[in-house]
């Protein structure tokens, strides 16, 4: 077997860096000189924060050569796990705590006169998504590496990622998140690792001699993608897995003859429109420009890496037809879901596998995760622009349909609806090609993302194919990394924890049941209120910074941080403001609270930016009325991203997780919340299900209608306006919009929005509001009662153990891919512990 330059056995052993404080000073002086080039007595903070990035960065890329070279001795099969989306955030801290040199890197900063807090402040967020999705795709990538199962990311080095989100007149305006400005330390591009990816075109049909037919496509235009390299080290494990996203390079730089005539524009205007591919993370697709730059990017950077994964396997002496065994690839949503017709051109056309065969490793080698009941949010793309900017990929798909839909017709014979239902593509609605269906044809295996999100796929939105193939589909829910969102982000629980059970917990997060019996412990209890308070003031900090608003830590943080949409109901939490808001002026007692929203609406979703302007119009008067004082705080936080959030989510006492049942797919900012000690109040939709299995349905707030009570109400259409009679309060809640109350000059948005949830309403808002205000007041009276509070929320930080990352990934492994964890044997310097 030959073996890739990439996974080649040493012929040389490493020899390790060292890991002792006094190590890492030098090299990180090493690294300011001769990596950053400055004079240490003339850096700034930034030069520091790039100094000491270069210096871990060679320790983590020497277990990655390790982990890589261990990998191909012992022949094991590879994750490959394609998103579009990867939230990453900040690196310097979590590849510290990985490495396990968190503590010695402070004392080489703190002998060399640096404050490690004061740097480590700089740095950007890796911005590579939109939520939850991209945070999912960091957490496993991170988890597969921690437990030790060989795997890569591939995805999109967006130079612009999600982004900066300005308020504005009460408004969010969008500005360039250009998160490359001061450079990337942590990356390393891969200028020979480059791909040629085509687009436009057309296609020749060629008869074989055996009967077979052949295509080759044609002219259009290509554009390269470059291979950047980010390193994903396990937590305090030797083994380093890879992220590799691609860049769009132009196939030439400039065209000399119109540079001769002086006509520069145009001679780096094939540069400037290749380039464009990589530029922007999710582009406006409400033109019809915006749609085909979405399709280049999603098709751009799947061929990529599926050449990337071809070119990897052919290297390392497989063959095609074993690549099942060598290869499991997971799509993480539809948007990568051209992968299946890519993987059938490269199978056929480039290696002539006869097609049969190139089907059964295709179906055997993908899987696909939904994460979406809602149609609207599946991917479906015009075959006119398919067929104009993929043609060979659209004549695979027809294919691929026919003789998939042939299939479905000889088992049930005479079903002429079955067959659109179930058809690739959707003949009725101007001819689109549906990438889910695509994505359930060509896997071996659909799973979703939480007990009730799976029932749901299998009852509608796939039940079909669910009825011709019930043994593809299974339930993975999803999971958090407890290193990001418990031990970096909340120390003082962490070291709370590690007092009573000790430090195991870290490491295999069933251990966190332990900590159970110390929720009815008065001193724990204490310990942790005065742990809470600490992350409240913290939080009380940054929102005084970014928003000039003061809130007191003394006060109930109640807190909804998520995407803006209307099926996630932040307008339910706002009606909700404004009845205390009202009570408070009537004289009434509430329990003074901090009510903290933050999320970000995509560009072109109106109604979503509308919520925004409400809810900070509503602040505008709630924090300034001085009959209200501290008994209440409206907050919107803008710009909300993972470093924020690593803040807010420690601090938060009341987790607002209030969509609409049968919506959220899952959620994992529930599981967040939870983890850190925060009480939820949510509706029986996504993993709050299980969630409450979990800590104990004492334990949480459950309120509002199941997934069958909204699909039966809605088919009752009953008018929304009924409903201002079911809670004392509504009638005026609603009054206080229509009218304009908070408007800050113009009146309409407010009116609009009140006829919009008395009139239409699609998301049962005030149909479930008053079971929402009575959830509210059951929080609020337990929150009264400090020791009662404290119990609930330690036992659920104790019994939220199934909602780690890890176990998901094992679940992958285990029911998916079928790959086993190979622990990484590195030499190191000095106690493993240390290294």
């Amino acid at each position: 077997m030959t073996a890739s330059p990439d996974d080649i056995n040493p012929r040389h052993q490493l020899s390790p860096l060292a890991c002792d404080s006094a190590s890492l000073r030098q090299s990180i002086r090493d690294a300011l000189v001769r990596e950053v080039g400055k004079d240490p007595d003339l850096a700034t903070p930034r030069d520091w924060l790039h100094a000491v990035s270069f210096a871990i960065r060679e320790r983590i890329i020497e277990r990655r050569v390790v982990t890589r070279r261990q990998f191909a001795e012992e022949d094991v099969k590879r994750v490959y796990y394609l998103s579009m989306e990867y939230l990453i955030g900040r690196m310097l801290e979590a590849n510290l705590r990985n490495m396990g040199i968190f503590e010695a890197t402070q004392q080489a900063l703190q002998d060399l006169g640096v404050d490690f807090r004061t740097i480590a402040r700089l740095e950007e967020d890796a911005a590579l998504g939109n939520g939850g999705l991209g945070r999912l795709a960091a957490c496993i990538l991170e988890s597969m590496a921690t437990q030790g199962y060989p795997g890569y990311g591939y995805g999109i080095r967006y130079e612009f990622g999600m982004f900066q989100q300005h308020i504005e007149h009460f408004r969010q305006v969008e500005h360039p998140d250009n998160w490359l400005r001061f450079g990337n330390p942590w990356e390393f591009p891969r200028p020979e690792k480059v791909f040629p990816v085509r687009f436009y075109g057309y296609v020749i049909e060629h008869h074989e001699s055996n009967g077979e037919n052949c295509y080759t496509w044609e002219d259009g235009e290509q554009v390269l993608a470059m291979a950047y390299d980010y390193p994903t080290a396990g937590y305090e494990r030797r083994n380093v897995n890879n992220l590799r996203l691609w860049a769009a390079k132009a196939t030439r730089n400039f065209d000399l003859r119109y540079f001769n005539e002086g006509d520069y524009i145009r001679a780096v205007a094939d540069k400037s429109e290749s380039e464009t591919i990589s530029m922007v993370l999710y582009p406006n697709d409400a033109t019809a420009i915006g749609r085909e730059l979405r399709l280049k990017q999603e098709y751009f950077f799947v061929s990529a890496s599926l050449q990337d994964i071809f070119d990897r396997n052919l290297q390392l002496g497989y063959a095609l037809e074993d690549l099942p065994n060598k290869a499991a690839i997971q799509l993480n949503d539809t948007h990568p879901a051209i992968a299946v017709a890519e993987f059938m051109r490269l199978l056929v056309d480039e290696h002539h596998v006869p097609w049969h065969k190139a089907w059964d490793i295709t179906r055997r080698v993908f899987a696909y995760t939904n994460h979406t009941l809602m149609p609207e949010a599946l991917e479906t793309w015009p075959v006119a622009l398919m067929e104009r900017v993929l043609p060979r990929h659209m004549l695979i798909i027809y294919r691929i349909n026919h003789e998939f839909l042939e299939e479905v017709r000889h088992r049930f014979p005479g079903d002429h609806d079955l067959l659109g239902r179930l058809s690739i593509i959707d003949e009725g609605h101007g001819r689109r090609v549906r990438m889910a269906h695509l994505a359930v044809v060509g896997s071996h295996k659909v799973n979703g993302v939480a007990a009730l999100h799976t029932s749901l796929l299998k009852q509608t939105l796939f039940a079909d194919f669910y009825r011709i193939w019930p043994e593809r589909f299974i339930n993975v829910t999803n999971g958090v990394t407890p290193r990001l969102w418990m031990i970096q982000a909340n120390p003082g629980l962490t070291a709370l924890i590690e007092s009573r059970i000790g430090s195991d917990w870290k490491f295999d997060l069933d251990r966190l049941k332990q900590f159970t019996p110390y929720a009815s412990d008065e001193a724990t209890r204490a310990d942790f209120r005065a742990i809470k308070r600490s992350n409240k003031e913290r939080l009380a900090g940054l929102v005084k910074n970014r928003t000039g608003v003061v809130i007191s830590p003394e006060v109930m943080y109640d807190v909804q941080i998520k995407r803006i949409h209307e099926y996630k109901r932040q307008l339910l939490k706002l009606l909700h403001v404004i009845e205390l808001y009202q009570r408070i002026r009537d004289g009434e007692e509430v329990l003074p609270r901090v009510v903290l929203f933050a999320g970000k609406a995509a560009p072109g979703y109106q109604r979503a930016k509308d919520i925004i302007q409400l809810i900070n119009e509503v602040a505008d008067i709630v924090n300034n009325d001085p009959a209200v004082g501290d008994r209440l705080k409206c907050v919107f936080f803008p710009n909300y991203e993972v470093s924020s959030a690593a803040i807010i989510i420690p601090a938060a006492d009341l987790s607002q997780q209030i969509s609409t049942a049968g919506f959220e797919a899952s959620g994992t900012g529930n599981m967040k919340l939870a983890l850190n000690g925060a009480l939820t109040i949510g509706t029986l939709d996504g993993a709050n299900i299980e969630i409450r299995d979990a800590v104990g349905s004492e334990n949480i707030f459950i309120f509002g209608m199941t997934a069958a009570e909204v699909n039966e109400y809605r088919g009752q259409r009953h008018p929304p306006s009924a409903h201002l009679d079911s809670h004392p309060r509504l009638r005026g809640i609603v009054d206080a919009l229509r009218t304009g109350f908070f408007a800050n000059g113009g009146r309409a948005l407010h009116a609009q929005m009140a006829s919009y949830l008395l009139e239409e309403d699609p998301f049962f808002v005030l149909a479930d509001y008053a079971a929402y205000s009575e959830a509210c007041t059951r929080a609020d009276s337990l929150y009264g009662h400090a020791e009662a509070w404290s119990e609930a929320a330690l036992l659920n930080v104790a019994r939220m153990s199934y909602f780690s990352i890890d176990r998901t990934v094992r679940e992958y492994a285990e029911n998916i891919w079928e790959v086993t964890p190979e622990a990484v044997q590195a030499p190191c310097p000095k106690d493993p512990n240390e290294c």
